[in-house]
């Protein structure tokens, strides 16, 4: 009895080694990471704004089709938030999406999920986390993006143009969602509205990589809509549209 039992764990061992091993090696179009700010000036509205936003964009018709026109009609993609310097967390860890069932569990997952912080913004802090994420992904994928969605200016941690030029070093795409502010800031009207717009503060020391661009959002009518065209320009590899369109 000892010799099956023993027999029987090593086979499911083996099977278990050989289903991480598949997976590890399952190629997809895109490694896609999510990241959005949750930092102090992200009020409730901001916030569940990022949330159902993200949630109801991959579920969205036509971010589907632009899935399923990839070459392997599937990418994977990780959700995390970020704050200060040592405030970021994997709200949703990688996760294949290539029909409607995988992307309607994605969504759930984002609007169910507790928000863990509200501290500075690290931008900088928050892309390298973004980067690790790309590192240990069990899939891979000869595009690897990151969409950085936020309200305000780097305040805290290292320096954003570095921690971007290193990733954009390693062939990472980062792309930019801005949140605008009507209404600054009381104790710092610059974070949310710096000199230029926080949209040319993105352009300058945010994005970077080849085709990166950043897209705006007005107001709350227009939140939605900007994540749906922006995620499929990523998927899809296509250039933003000219008005929102950077370097």
């Amino acid at each position: 009895m000892l010799r099956l039992v023993r027999a029987f764990v090593a086979a499911l061992a083996l099977v278990l080694s050989l289903a991480a091993s598949a997976r590890a090696t399952e190629e997809v179009d895109l490694l896609l990471v999510l990241a959005a700010d949750v930092s102090r000036s992200i009020d409730s509205a901001k916030f569940n704004l990022q949330r159902n936003g993200y949630a109801a964009a991959i579920t969205n018709p036509k971010v589907m089709e632009a899935i399923k026109s990839g070459r392997r009609g599937k990418i994977a993609v990780a959700f995390v938030e970020w704050s200060g310097v040592t405030s970021q967390k994997v709200i949703i860890d990688w996760t294949l999406i290539g029909d409607a069932k995988s992307a309607q569990d994605f969504s759930s997952q984002i609007v169910e999920a507790q928000r863990p912080f509200a501290d500075r913004t690290a931008i900088g802090s928050g892309i390298d986390f973004a980067v690790a994420q790309l590192a240990r992904s069990p899939y891979t994928a000869s595009r690897h993006t990151i969409d950085v969605s936020g309200d305000g200016t780097n305040n805290s941690g290292r320096d954003i143009q570095s921690a971007r030029d290193e990733a954009t070093a390693k062939g990472i795409t980062i792309n930019g969602l801005v949140i605008l502010s009507e209404t600054p800031l009381a104790w710092n009207a610059d974070h949310t509205n710096p000199p230029g717009g926080l949209a040319n503060y993105y352009r300058d020391n945010v994005i970077g990589g080849v085709g990166a661009f950043v897209m705006v959002a007005q107001n709350f009518e227009s939140f939605g809509r900007a994540i749906i065209n922006k995620l499929i320009a990523e998927i899809a590899s296509q250039p933003a549209p000219a008005r929102h369109a950077s370097r």
